[in-house]
């Protein structure tokens, strides 16, 4: 979570991720080793989505090359997920925030005439 806390740019991206069409390569190349870290790149070296798409839904305008360089900490992480979710920790932190901008918004006073 300390990937995303207090950045509002990687904020946007983890819930642009949520709202992607994410599909793989049509001919997967075999997976050389079982290894966590070998597993995990192996599944998004096959993602395929559109960053135009993703930079549009997370209303940020940069680079492709500024994108990934955005991205890697949140893949590397494992805070968004090639399949197109998040991780349950940030999801539960992202949402508990969304919580706390609703308490903190001043109540509207009723003043009688």
């Amino acid at each position: 979570m300390l990937v995303i806390a207090d950045d509002p740019g990687r904020i946007k991206l983890v819930v642009a991720w949520t709202n992607m069409e994410i599909s793989h390569v049509e001919k997967l190349p075999e997976l050389r080793s079982e290894s966590d870290n070998d597993v995990w790149r192996w599944l998004w070296q096959n993602t395929k989505y559109s960053r135009l798409e993703f930079m549009e839904k997370a209303r940020i305008s940069m680079s492709e090359s500024v994108l990934e360089v955005r991205m890697k900490p949140l893949i590397g992480n494992r805070v968004i997920y090639p399949d197109g979710i998040i991780n349950s920790f940030v999801q539960r932190y992202l949402r508990e925030q969304v919580v706390r901008l609703f308490e903190a918004k001043p109540k509207r006073s009723t003043k009688k005439g």
